[in-house]
């Protein structure tokens, strides 16, 4: 990674956006990077809009502010397009992911985005391999898979060992959250593809 990559996050509380910042960036640790991983607070509540962001690079960071101009923007909740500006600062030629079940076509129009907008059902995605909506770590592959920031056999990998760590009680939360990353990672759509 030449440069360092920067990653807002869009969602609501309850949703795990704050959890998946921080769990990219220790694995983005644990590959060797240097990292950032945090919240912007407010007066948070269940189901409140809330931000957080990643800053992830092969050299030391030194900024230490809010991310303004996002190299890719990850949204866990599409009902915030209309009521948070999500692409703001973000470049036309950078990548949105929307957590939706739309087409990636239909997400670009209602967004006004000329750059490339990529969709994944993290909703349903975690349904079916947890029995709750937790989009975080689909949205989590997601970005992975859209930034290149690793590899997918890397980013399963210490994915697995945060989990085992973080759930050591609960196997069936392990194997669903991989089963979760694993379905995310082939499911991402984008608005480019013919």
């Amino acid at each position: 990674m030449d440069k360092m990559l920067e990653i807002r996050w869009h969602g609501r509380g309850g949703q795990g956006v704050k959890t998946a910042s921080l769990l990219l960036a220790e694995a983005a640790f644990v590959a060797g990077k240097s990292i950032q991983g945090f919240p912007e607070y407010g007066p948070e509540r269940m189901g409140a809009p809330v931000t957080a962001y990643n800053r992830i690079s092969d050299n030391p960071i030194t900024i230490h502010s809010n991310i303004y101009e996002p190299d890719l923007v990850a949204v866990a909740d599409a009902t915030l397009i209309g009521t948070v500006d999500v692409t703001a600062g973000l470049k036309k030629e950078n990548p949105i992911i929307v957590n939706t079940d739309e087409d990636p076509k239909v997400i670009k129009e209602k967004l006004g985005f000329e750059g490339p907008v990529y969709t994944v059902d993290a909703n349903s995605i975690s349904v079916e391999a947890l029995g709750k909506v937790f989009p975080n770590v689909p949205m989590m592959a997601a970005v992975v898979k859209v930034s290149g920031l690793m590899s997918y056999e890397e980013f399963y990998s210490l994915m697995e060992k945060q989990f085992q760590k973080k759930f050591a009680t609960k196997q069936n939360v392990i194997a669903g959250n991989l089963k979760a990353l694993e379905k995310a990672f082939k499911e991402v759509k984008s608005s480019e593809e013919v």
